[in-house]
């Protein structure tokens, strides 16, 4: 029944990428200094990234991802690649377009610093992808961090241009309708409890939380007629969140979630993989009555500044699952 309501709906979608902006006196103290980067050189390493990824979707072998892969992003590709040997190919939501729609580039010293990218579409019309590209350190290449699909409508913010720089913000950031960290915090909330969260009126409605809450339901229907149960369980990964500071005081916020979704089948029943990917994932494992799915999930969130009127939005996403085990 997973099949039936999947993610892989907002492959469809169409994110609106806003030009950048001109510096203004907001924004002009965004960055201490001219870029270190060119665009140039953002295509070189973004290219040079694609070109690893390539490899490995070709050869369908997750072992060569780490020079240029990390993160949650490298826990993601390995799954999707570990999925793709099992079935023969690629979903195609792992394509990732080689041309951009806009590319923000810091303007701050030192490290670890990191370069956010929105692509165009891909060719099948599946929507653009913000990239995250993270070096550590001045001795290391940039590596892809995350990727997140862009959710339909999506307003993304502004930024100061490339040739000026941006400011990377930090977990902590003040200012704003919540700290980075607490508005991902709060959104693992949102998901796992939904309407009953404290935090739900903090948040706009976004197609990530609407698919999961269908998928729910629709798995639901299967439980109770078999006298089982089902619960999920959100949580932010501390340390795995970027942030890029926008022209109007608010920040663009990536980060991982980690979730676990735990299936019991009723009257002594087995509880089964239920998807080509679960299936993939579970491989010749023996089933009991219980299973649990681990998945990340990347969440591109925009969080506004205190003044604005507007709620948090959850602007992009990745969901993936990365173990299938009986329990």
């Amino acid at each position: 029944m997973l099949t039936a309501v999947s993610f892989l709906g907002l492959a469809g979608c169409e994110g609106q990428v806003p030009q950048p902006s001109s510096p203004t006196a907001s924004s002009s103290s965004s960055a201490t200094a001219s870029p270190d980067l060119t665009t140039q050189q953002e295509k070189k390493i973004r290219q040079s990234i694609i070109e690893t990824l390539d490899k490995a979707n070709d050869a369908k072998d997750a072992s060569g991802l780490t020079a240029r892969v990390t993160g949650p992003q490298l826990q993601v590709r390995s799954s999707e690649l570990s999925i793709a040997k099992a079935t023969g190919k690629l979903d195609p939501k792992t394509a990732i377009p080689k041309d951009i729609a806009q590319t923000v580039i810091p303007g701050d010293s030192g490290w670890p610093r990191s370069i956010f990218a929105i692509t165009t579409t891909t060719e099948d019309q599946q929507s653009k992808r913000l990239l995250v590209m993270n070096q550590d350190s001045a001795h290391e290449n940039y590596k892809l961090w995350g990727v997140a699909r862009l959710f339909q409508g999506a307003q993304l913010p502004k930024f100061p241009v490339s040739t000026i720089g941006a400011q990377m913000g930090q977990s902590d950031d003040k200012g704003l309708k919540a700290t980075p960290k607490q508005a991902v915090e709060r959104y693992a909330d949102v998901l796992a409890h939904g309407k009953s969260s404290k935090f739900e009126k903090d948040f706009s409605s976004d197609y990530l939380r609407d698919s999961i809450d269908k998928l729910t339901q629709t798995v639901q229907q299967g439980i109770d007629a078999n006298k089982g149960e089902q619960s999920q369980t959100f949580a932010a990964e501390p340390e795995q969140i970027r942030v890029m500071r926008s022209s109007d005081g608010g920040d663009l916020v990536v980060a991982q979630i980690n979730s676990v979704w735990t299936r019991k089948a009723g009257e002594g029943r087995e509880s089964l993989p239920a998807s080509d990917a679960e299936k993939a994932l579970f491989g010749a494992g023996k089933a009991t009555s219980t299973m649990k799915v681990t998945y990340v999930n990347v969440v591109a969130l925009y969080v506004p500044p205190t003044s604005s009127s507007e709620p948090i939005k959850a602007v992009g996403a990745e969901r993936q699952p990365i173990k299938v085990e009986a329990v």
